[in-house]
């Protein structure tokens, strides 16, 4: 293991981000589908005003905004990281004391790759290998808004094509399989162990999401048991994510998935946010224990007020929040509605003969539905003239 850094003077103020890197990560919002929000507010336990941004053009990267009194609206990194060694550089592009992996520590390991929103932009982060068969744990926010997910084995430099089990949004928890894996090195975890303030630490991921080697950032536990509540500024619910290792450790943009290791190599918690625009970084991380059983339960299939199971079905259409009914903003390209000859400024009327009365209720409506299902869709187009078609529905973006 790494030797850990010698723990920085702490600041008053600081700004959180939630670790996935992100491109173009809001783009089309389709029936089904929870999409990401543009920013996040996300309140410590110490009543700090803090604020997560996700990019919204190609090539930028996931960042925070800070205000220690009020909250205000952040401008992001602004485009591509400049950076001669992505490895050796913070969040912000200064210099950090995280140091390439070793292969003890990027055994089990993963880097994920998503294409969002059929294509509208690209996400990187990390993940863990639960079992030999391709089982692995990740951020939910790593693969939020995903149409597609390509894992890549860090020890092997082979890669695989990845399905969603599940997820936790609320604990920002989601696992995935790998498609025909098998003999597959799991992640060595530590349940048992009493983390305590003081330990020895080290945050291993992909760092900046380069997919280079690993990043290893050395550090000590600072405080446990930490919370910070993640809601949307566009009014949408809140989530808390709760008990919470805070370390000292570098944990930078692209790391949310990864392993936190104790001194012993094995892990005791999943990278999973950080504070951001400071040179001393505090890390933060959902103790593995709690990650690990979320995951049994998605194992299990059984779904709950938090737990999903699989994917929700996906009819591929933009909705306008701001009149009455169900208007079609838009639809997107080679959906089940654009198949079925649902064009823009449709407005549709019933579902399965039951009638939608307006977005949010269609929107739920589709959510209950599964990928596969056949319903039955009645619109009216933009010349008045009634349309009715029998949709299989799709698989949407990652809620």
């Amino acid at each position: 293991m790494s030797e850990p850094r010698t723990a920085p003077r702490r600041r008053a103020t600081r700004r959180l981000v939630i670790v996935g890197i992100a491109a173009g990560a809001v783009g089309v919002t389709g029936v089904g589908y929870a999409a990401s929000q543009s920013h996040i507010a996300l309140t410590t336990t110490a009543a700090q005003q803090q604020t997560l941004a996700r990019p919204q053009t190609p090539d930028s990267r996931a960042s925070g905004g800070q205000s220690s009194t009020e909250q205000s609206p952040f401008s992001g990194f602004g485009g591509p990281f400049q950076q001669t060694d992505p490895s050796q550089q913070g969040a912000t592009g200064t210099e950090t004391d995280a140091t390439d992996a070793t292969a003890q520590q990027e055994t089990g390991l993963v880097y994920v790759n998503t294409t969002l929103d059929y294509g509208t932009g690209k996400a990187a982060g990390t993940g863990m290998i639960l079992t030999s068969d391709g089982e692995i744990l990740t951020n939910h926010h790593v693969v939020e808004g995903a149409t597609t997910i390509s894992v890549q084995v860090v020890s092997t430099g082979r890669t695989y094509d990845a399905e969603v089990v599940g997820y936790d949004s609320t604990h920002d928890v989601s696992v995935l399989q790998l498609v025909d894996a098998s003999g597959l090195t799991p992640v060595t975890t530590d349940t048992d162990e009493v983390v305590q303030v003081g330990d020895t630490v080290t945050g291993v991921g992909n760092a900046n999401g380069d997919g280079g080697a690993a990043s290893a950032a050395a550090g000590t536990v600072v405080a446990l048991d930490q919370s910070i509540t993640v809601s949307s500024e566009t009014g949408g619910e809140s989530s808390r994510l709760s008990d919470l290792i805070q370390v000292d450790a570098d944990i930078i943009p692209g790391d949310s998935g990864g392993a936190l290791y104790d001194d012993d190599g094995e892990v005791i918690g999943m990278n999973t946010a950080a504070s951001s625009g400071t040179s001393d970084i505090s890390g933060y991380a959902v103790p593995i224990a709690q990650a690990l059983t979320i995951a049994e339960q998605i194992e299990s299939g059984t779904g709950s007020s938090t737990v999903e199971i699989g994917n929700h079905g996906y009819l591929g259409v933009t909705l306008s929040s701001d009149v009455t009914g169900a208007l079609v903003a838009g639809v997107v390209n080679d959906s089940p509605a654009e198949a079925a000859g649902m064009t823009a400024g449709s407005t549709i009327t019933s579902l399965n003969g039951a009638a939608v009365t307006s977005a949010d209720a269609l929107s739920t409506a589709v959510a209950e539905l599964a990928v596969g299902d056949r319903v039955t869709v009645a619109w009216t187009d933009t010349s008045g003239q009634a349309h009715t078609a029998t949709i299989t529905l799709g698989e949407g973006p990652i809620g």
